[in-house]
């Protein structure tokens, strides 16, 4: 006999009272001295891998949060409207966590960036790609929305992407992503199946993020480069190669000239 799971588990969740806020902890961040003093920024650049940081914090000088916030850093360049915040790890529950508190701290715009798996035989270790949609794969997400196949960026933040990646002369690819936070258990079937429907990448976070957004009335938008390949069904590894350290710097140049523009 079997019987149907429905995710999650308690039904009508979605029109219930949360029992821990994340305006709460900032509260009690305030009472025991650690509330940030800075001002929120306009946007913040969310930051999944270290040496992309360390590149970063090397080529722009900047201000260091303070606070439980003191894993952001405001670009002095962009009078404080624009960080960037990293070295917090990766994954859909940490990301949104991360993301819960700066909007609760009143931040409204984000841009995540880092790298992801290709699907597609077309695409490269090194190419840039601009997430405008990711299939809900993880979690994180049904807590926060009823369950449906896809999550979807900020069209507005994407649209001013791609405008910006034009600009800067960078090709790219606008698509998909099958976000999965558990990537020991990422099978040959399924990567078979989305690479068939068109899927480009495979990401850990962006459908976390994207329904986080839109259950809160923020803005992200998301892009990665692409470090390693699935699209032989057999894992091609390039974490560590020129072209994704290249792609990644490349990520990060356009998400501050998107913010700075858009703050």
């Amino acid at each position: 006999m079997s019987s149907t799971v429905n995710f999650p588990n308690f039904q009508g969740k979605h029109d219930e009272e949360p029992l821990v806020t994340p305006e709460q902890y900032l509260e009690y961040m305030k009472s025991i001295g650690k509330f940030p003093t800075i001002r929120p920024p306009e946007g913040v650049i969310l930051c999944y891998s270290p040496r992309l940081l360390s590149h970063a914090l090397n080529s722009h000088k900047m201000s260091k949060a303070d606070g439980c916030l003191s894993k952001m850093n405001l670009l002095d360049e962009t009078g404080g409207r624009v960080g960037i915040i990293g070295n917090f790890g990766i994954g859909s529950p940490v990301a949104v966590v991360i993301l819960e508190e700066l909007i609760a701290f009143g931040v409204k715009k984000f841009i995540s960036i880092g790298t992801a798996g290709g699907l597609q035989d077309d695409i490269e270790v090194g190419d840039i790609v601009v997430c405008d949609t990711a299939i809900r794969d993880e979690g994180t997400s049904h807590h926060y929305i009823p369950s449906s196949k896809y999550a979807h960026a900020s069209k507005l933040l994407t649209e001013n992407l791609q405008r910006s990646l034009r600009e800067s002369g960078h090709s790219f690819r606008v698509g998909a992503s099958w976000t999965i936070d558990s990537i020991y258990r990422e099978t040959i079937t399924e990567a078979r199946h989305y690479k068939d429907e068109g899927v480009l990448t495979v990401d850990m976070e962006a459908s976390a993020i994207f329904s986080v957004a839109a259950y809160r009335g923020v803005e992200v938008g998301a892009m990665f480069t692409i470090s390693d390949s699935l699209a032989s069904l057999k894992w091609e590894p390039n974490f560590h190669s020129h072209p994704t350290k290249n792609g990644l710097e490349t990520l990060y140049r356009v998400a501050v000239r998107s913010l700075s523009a858009e703050a």
